[in-house]
This record gives C-alpha cells, structure tokens and sequence, in this order.
C-alpha cells in the first residue's frame, strides 16, 4: 500500500509546508513532488523525471500560462472593461449577479463542453475580471469558477460518463442508455446546491447591485463597447468546431473525430489572444521595449502558477507508477458494510483518487469497481453510476492537485493556496454528501 501513504504524505506536506510555515504554493508543490518521490525508492530518479516531462506536455500547463498572459494584456487594454460594462447593464442591478452568471454558466458550459480544466478557462476568462469590478474578492471569484468546473461530469454525456458506462463490469449490470436520465437529474441537483450556495455567498460576503449611477445605459454600453462581446468568439468558435452541428461533416470529410483533434483547452486561449491583441492593438506596447516590460510585470505569476502545475502533474505521474490506481481499487474490493457506510466510504475513496488523477482517470481505475461495491449493498446500477460520477466531480475543486484551481488562480492573480480550504468547504464535501444521497435514494434520480 505504498503508493496510498505516498498520497497521504503529498497532501501532509504540501498542507504543512503552505500553511504551516506559511511558504508559498510553488514551494509546498515542489516540496510534495519530492515527498513522493522519495517513495520510490532506487527508482525515484526515473520516476521523478518521467513525471516531470509528462507534465510539461500537459495542456493545463500551457493554459495557465496562457490565460495568465491573456489577462495581463487584457489589462492593458479597455476591451474587458467594455464587456463588463454591458454586463453591467444588463445584470448590473441584481446583487451577486455576476456569482449567478458564473455558476449557471458552468453549468451550461459543462454540459457542452464536459472538460473541467475547459469549462473554467472559458468561465472564468470573463466572469472572473467581472465579479473583481463588481466588488468581489480576487480568493471568492477563484473559488467559484473552480468549485463549478466539475459540472461537466454530472450531465450527460461526457467522456467521463462513457469510460464508466463502457467497462465490462458495468455494461454487465446495466444498459449504457440506463445512466442518461439518472445523471442528467444528479447534475441538476449538484447546480442546485450550487446556486443556493451562490445564495448564501452573496448574502454572506454583503455583496451589493451595481450603485444606479455607475450603469452605464444598455444602448450605450452597447454603442461604445458591442467589439467586446467578440471576446465569445473565441470560445465558441473551437466548441461549434469540435461539438456543434458544423463538427459531424467535417469529422466525415477529414476522418478525425474533431472533439479529439482539436483541444478546448489549447486552442480558446490561443484565440483571445490572438482576438486581444487585434481589438486592443491602439492601446498595447508598439515596441520590443515595451512588450518586455509587460512580461517582466507578468514574470511573478507565471513562476508560481507554472512550477505549481508541473509539480502537481509530476506528483501525480509518481503517484501512477506507485500504482495508487491499483491499490485503492484492491482497497475498495476489500470493503464489505451496508448501503450507508458503503456510499460515505466509496465517495470519500473516489474524492481522494480524484486528488492527483482527473475524472477520467479516476473512472477508468476504479470507477467500475465502486458501482460494483454499491451494487452489492443493493443499490441500483444506474443510481450507482450516476453517484460514482459525482463523486469524481469533484476533481475540479480538490486542492492541491485540481487542474481548474491554478487555470482560475491564474486568471483572477491569487495564491492559489487561499482557495483551497473554500472550495473544500463550500464544493469538495458538500458535493460528496449529495453524491452520498443520491446513492442512498434521498435525493431522487
């Protein structure tokens, strides 16, 4: 059970290098990467190195990077503040309406879109600089853009959901058409919970409607900035691209399957940058001087944020070849309690698996197992499968490792160790306890 203590010392040290002796995130992630490590033994150089090029060809390295510098030169420019200000006027005079925005947006986007890391790029890229100018802390805005980045596992039909469904053991107790209903209600109540937590939020951080004199009119919100509402664009131009009515004939023209071919994750900021440096050319730097002064002002966030995803990955790439999978799937085969016990300890399992992997991973090591422990207490196969899926959801909101915690650290320029203990509280946990519910039949699927 080495690769399992491996995990439990990651989170212990990275928790006590952070909070502790109040070093930064850079620093406790390296510090995790080389605790893990450490328990490979003779093999620890190999593995520690393998690990580290894996992560440096993750796309979740280069999106944080990328929407860092994507905020940076948004910064620059009045592009952002045009779009807020029609947002504004439209949403303006509803406290926290730029906090219900972002979680209904999640939701939607999630159901299309399914890719956690994705979901929050896009969200967060306009909902983040928005909830900052409406009066809403840099460490809140995080949090609730990486707290909904999971919806996209809890509707239909995601990759996620389709590596459960297709592994023989749960094709063997249920039809792969079984899950679709039940999950679709699971991912209402999960952006159920999160809009009465948006609620809450609100009403906790004494948050207020944009004051009447600082609306700007919808008709001249919409005259001055209406080139900013290009900045959707980007956005929706690689999704109609890979799951809009246009991706099936170019599929067939070209035989790729365009969801797989072209990357959400990759390409939405190489757009807005690209469409940023065009509508906000007249006021960006027009020499080498100058560009080199904006990277020197970037230069602090793009080492923290950087080092704390490639550590996170190459932590995670050890923990693989510890075989952590395996060994937590040999631990859940192992349990035997009733229903209750059973769900708490198969969601609270699946929650710590969902630490260093993503969803998919998650599902593709142990998710068929956990429908099968369920199962055997008596609950049915497509409850079963529709909990495990929220379970695993919670991989967006699972510090230290969620890749959608560092995309919306990096866009709203925060500690992405400030969020950690929020999206536990308000996301991870709450989230595990309706996944609980849901598998025991109090809140219906």
């Amino acid at each position: 059970m080495i690769a399992i203590w491996a995990l439990l010392a990651f989170i212990a040290s990275i928790v006590f290098w952070n909070a502790v002796l109040k070093r930064n995130i850079g620093e406790a992630m390296i510090v995790g990467f080389v605790v893990v490590g450490a328990f490979a033994g003779r093999d620890a150089p190999k593995y520690m190195w393998e690990g580290f090029v894996n992560s440096m060809q993750e796309e979740v390295t280069f999106a944080g990077l990328a929407f860092i510098f994507m905020s940076f030169i948004l910064a620059k420019t009045p592009v952002l503040d045009r779009l807020i200000d029609i947002l504004n006027s439209f949403l303006g005079r509803l406290r926290g309406g730029p906090i219900y925005t972002s979680t209904v947006a999640g939701g939607m986007f999630g159901a299309i879109a399914h890719v956690g890391a994705s979901v929050t790029a896009a969200v967060g890229s306009v909902t983040v600089p928005w909830m900052k100018r409406s009066g809403v802390s840099g460490e809140l805005s995080a949090t609730v853009v990486a707290g909904c980045a999971g919806m996209g596992v809890t509707f239909p039909f995601s990759a996620t959901m389709f590596i459960l469904v297709g592994s023989s053991t749960v094709t063997g107790m249920m039809a792969a058409d079984d899950i679709i209903v039940p999950l679709a209600i699971a991912g209402l109540w999960c952006l159920g919970y999160r809009l009465v937590l948006s609620y809450y939020l609100v009403r906790k951080n004494g948050l207020q409607p944009i004051a009447p004199e600082d609306r700007i009119p919808v008709k001249r919100s919409l005259r001055v900035g209406w080139t900013s509402l290009l900045l959707f664009v980007p956005i929706l131009i690689p999704l109609l691209l890979t799951r809009g009515p246009v991706a099936a004939p170019i599929a067939h023209y070209t035989d790729l399957v365009m969801s797989s071919a072209l990357s959400l994750i990759t390409w939405i900021p190489v757009l807005m940058i690209l469409l940023v440096l065009f509508l906000g050319r007249r006021h960006l730097p027009k020499t080498s001087t100058g560009w080199w002064k904006v990277l020197g002002d970037a230069a602090p966030q793009f080492g923290v944020i950087g080092i704390t995803i490639v550590a996170a990955f190459s932590a995670s790439a050890v923990l693989a070849k510890l075989k952590l999978p395996q060994q937590l799937t040999a631990m859940l085969e192992s349990l035997s309690a009733p229903s209750w016990l059973m769900a708490i300890l198969v969601g609270i399992i699946i929650v710590i698996i969902a630490i260093p992997l993503t969803a998919s991973a998650t599902m593709a090591s142990v998710g068929p197992v956990a429908v099968a422990a369920l199962v055997g207490t008596g609950i049915a196969a497509p409850v079963a499968a529709a909990a495990v899926l929220v379970f695993a959801s919670t991989e967006g909101a699972s510090p230290p490792s969620g890749a959608p915690i560092y995309v919306a650290s990096g866009i709203a320029r925060i500690d992405p160790s400030k969020i950690f203990m929020p999206l536990l509280r308000y996301y991870c946990i709450p989230i595990l306890g309706i996944g609980v519910l849901i598998a025991l039949g109090l809140l219906p699927v």
